[in-house]
């Protein structure tokens, strides 16, 4: 492996006593989960005023006598939907692009100081978007600029976050205790979501800069405080396997050592390991797309990562220009409000986990969750808006069966192809296959904000439509994992009552 320059956080020299001795290694993963828990939450923070700010931006919309949306040129026109669309659009693909890349980059640096330097980034760019309204820009061209290099430097996060947190755990059945850290997405959008929200009324702009601020505050964060790994410190490194998982949308998990949006790091940290790596010959991208549950696992993170960014960029704007009792929301309320989703995602991935580790059966909760929030989703759309009351309760339980599963998807990808002798113990096929999945289900995430934006003009119905059809087809991409484990489960108990 290439060597690189690795630097103690700053803080950690300045003060001896958080070393070891003094500190265990049970602290430092503690404070590693936190302090990344901190750091992708900032980062999601940091991706939701888009959002937020849609129904300021967009067409000229009479909310009530009283109220009137006027927008934001270039957005306030008859095709300003399709103009938010696009946005997001610019934002996603380069997003997606970027993670591939960022894998390799952070193999040849220092991890910490690669986080570091993407979340200033992440900072600054999201306020010079803010900037365009004291500046008053109506430049297309400008807010997508900003928004392709935000992309970009906002794809740095994942595979650092997971990388790190690799480093200091060593693979074993704690479902439960990633399932709470890999809420940070769902917590991000949250903080996102609420500070957004509060700030509106003060002009747009402030929307985005005070997150924007506070990815640069909590970058400060993890350049002082995070350790990079346990040998830094002087700690054995506890990793001994090699483990593949993927990113979904709105919510990441880990499994082990090799994460999701770091195909790089992934294949060339493990391909200078020696015995414990075993075969390490690359597989074509074809040969990969061939291998059992390659090609269903792409295509259901697809339609799952379609549903999940619809949600993220577009729930505060469906709200806004939906009454709800015959009174439509203000701005904020309807942001703040959009918030209940994500408090029911962190709830279900919690929940989700804890039927999986009960029932050891990940796909099989995974469908369970899915074909329930279809019928969740068609009430919200029904009776959602008869009242206060009913709208928050039917969108907690819509985000709860919509974001439950995601994290226990990405376990069924680990336990299905990494248990392949075509791949187990081969880190470059790994990469292969973990930058086909995460491909796929990126330009689910990228065509779903752009659909909502272009079908919305047709009527939100077309758009729940669309969501619980990409539902549908996510679920029918899991059945044969599911049917996988029931015929296990049924052979277990066979053989118990055998062996009785």
């Amino acid at each position: 492996m290439q060597s690189k320059t690795l630097t103690l956080a700053p803080a950690l020299n300045f003060f001896p006593n958080l070393k070891p001795p003094h500190k265990t290694l049970a602290f430092h993963q503690i404070s590693v989960l936190i302090i990344t828990f901190l750091a992708y939450a900032s980062f999601h923070a940091s991706r939701k005023p888009p959002s937020i700010v849609k129904s300021v931006l967009g067409p000229a919309f009479q909310a009530n006598s009283s109220s009137v949306d006027t927008g934001w040129a270039p957005f306030d026109g008859p095709r300003g939907t399709h103009r938010l669309g696009e946005l997001d659009l610019a934002f996603l693909s380069a997003y997606s692009i970027g993670m591939y890349f960022a894998g390799h980059v952070g193999d040849r640096i220092d991890l910490r100081l690669f986080l570091v330097f993407g979340m200033t980034c992440s900072g600054i760019l999201t306020i010079f978007f803010g900037l365009g309204y004291w500046f008053d820009v109506h430049v297309l061209g400008y807010f997508m600029a900003v928004q392709v290099l935000c992309g970009l430097v906002q794809s740095i996060g994942w595979p650092c976050v997971v990388a790190i947190v690799g480093n200091w755990f060593e693979k074993g059945k704690r479902g439960l205790i990633m399932g709470v850290w890999s809420s940070h997405t769902s917590v991000g959008n949250i903080i996102g979501s609420v500070v957004a929200s509060g700030v509106l009324e003060f002009g747009w702009g402030w929307s985005f800069v005070v997150p924007g601020v506070l990815v640069i505050l909590a970058g400060i964060v993890v350049f002082l405080f995070l350790p990079v790994c346990p040998e830094d410190l002087g700690f054995e490194s506890p990793v001994k396997e090699i483990q593949m998982n993927v990113e979904v949308n709105g919510v990441e998990n880990l499994e082990g050592k090799v994460e999701s949006e770091e195909a790089g790091l992934l294949g060339t940290e493990y391909a200078d390991a020696d015995a414990d790596t075993g075969s390490l010959a690359a597989i074509g991208f074809l040969e990969a797309w061939r291998l059992p549950g390659v090609a269903p696992f792409a295509f259901c993170l697809f339609f799952l990562k379609l549903v999940s960014y619809t949600f993220l960029y577009w729930l505060p704007f469906y709200i806004r220009h939906t009454a709800v009792a015959g009174v439509h929301l203000s701005h904020k309320t309807a942001g703040n409000l959009s918030a209940i989703f994500d408090i029911g995602g962190v709830l279900g991935g919690i929940l989700a986990g804890l039927i999986a580790d009960m029932i050891e059966a990940q796909a099989v909760t995974s469908i369970v969750f899915l074909l329930l929030s279809i019928p969740a989703l068609v009430l919200y759309r029904l009776y959602g808006s008869l009242s206060m009351v009913t709208n928050i309760l039917l969108m907690f339980l819509s985000g709860l069966l919509v974001n439950g599963p995601y994290s226990l998807i990405t376990t069924a990808v680990a336990a299905d192809l990494g248990t392949q002798t075509t791949i187990i113990g081969n880190s470059r096929a790994l990469a292969t296959v973990t930058a086909i999945i995460d491909g796929t289900g990126s330009v689910g995430a990228a065509l779903g904000p752009l659909l909502a934006g272009y079908i919305s003009t047709t009527g939100w119905n077309n758009v729940f439509i669309m969501l619980i059809l990409a539902i549908f087809c996510a679920t029918l991409f899991l059945i044969r994992i599911a049917r996988t484990e029931i015929k296990g489960k049924l052979n277990e108990g066979n053989g118990i009552c055998i062996a009785a």
